[in-house]
């Protein structure tokens, strides 16, 4: 009698056990694989789906950023345009601002100087009209000079030649000028006087100068005594050296033998004038 191996008795007991699985029970084995796997399929095709979505986002972001990355570019080269037009703008703003400033303050210049001619103006006419006597006469005359208003009276109404005492009719008509200058308020009044260009040399009067001003100085007195106010006046004298006219004949040099009396401007009066001129003095 043969006695079996103990391998040979584990291969029967596992075909026993195999032989003892009914076939119903394989078949669900069978179909519950079957099912996992297409499971498992579907679950695979769901993440490869996802995953090609995402790629697809992820293109679809890179290329929002691309193009944002370039808008950016783009705006920044704007905005650095515009910065600088911005800077541009308000420098050239500032520079506007500036002339429009200076604009106006040359016009606010410019009507203190219509008002203070229109002053001027007005004080001429109201001078004309008061000394129109002298005026007419030919003793007088009102002029512009060196942008001051002027009273020029010719030496020979005043004084005799190499002289300085006043004549009668200087008196007077000095007299008839100082009614007119003592009620002109707050104008101070200087009193040039003035010679040709003929030496004189005396012991009184070593030269012109010595001459014009002790003339001016006596058109002073007479004029305090007349009642204008001796702290508005003053005297200078110019002698030969600020002629009107050439001394090459009688007629030049009897102009420049004068005696001025100036009115002293106002400080918004100083106005240019053009030298020398002359106002017409005609009363209106």
């Amino acid at each position: 009698m043969h006695h079996l191996s103990p391998t040979w008795l584990l291969l029967l007991s596992a075909w026993a056990m195999t032989a003892c699985v009914s076939k119903s029970t394989y078949d669900a084995a069978i179909e519950h694989g079957n099912d996992a796997r297409s499971e498992l399929n579907r679950e695979l095709a769901r993440r490869e789906e996802a995953i090609q979505e995402c790629e697809q986002r992820t293109a679809e972001l890179q290329r929002q950023l691309d193009a944002a990355t370039a808008e950016n570019g783009q705006l920044r080269a704007e905005l650095g345009r515009l910065g600088t037009d911005v800077d541009s703008l308000l420098s050239e703003r500032g520079v506007l601002a500036s002339e429009l400033a200076e604009s106006r303050m040359r016009l606010d210049e410019l009507r203190r100087a219509e008002a203070a001619a229109e002053r001027r103006a007005r004080l001429y006419r109201d001078l004309v009209v008061r000394l129109k006597r002298m005026v007419d006469a030919g003793s007088l005359q009102i002029v512009l000079r060196e942008g001051r208003m002027v009273l020029r009276l010719p030496d020979d109404i005043l004084f005799d030649s190499g002289r300085t005492e006043i004549k009668p009719r200087g008196r007077a008509a000095l007299r008839e000028v100082a009614a007119v200058l003592k009620t002109l308020e707050g104008r101070h009044f200087h009193i040039g006087g003035h010679t040709d260009n003929v030496p004189i040399a005396t012991t009184r009067f070593p030269s012109n100068w010595e001459l014009s001003l002790s003339r001016g100085l006596a058109v002073l007195r007479v004029l305090v005594a007349a009642g204008v106010p001796a702290h508005t006046l003053a005297a200078e004298g110019f002698g030969e050296f600020d002629p009107i006219a050439l001394n090459d004949d009688d007629q030049g040099r009897a102009q420049n033998r004068r005696t001025e009396i100036a009115l002293q401007p106002e400080v918004d009066e100083l106005v240019a004038v053009p030298d020398g001129e002359r106002l017409a003095a005609q009363s209106e």
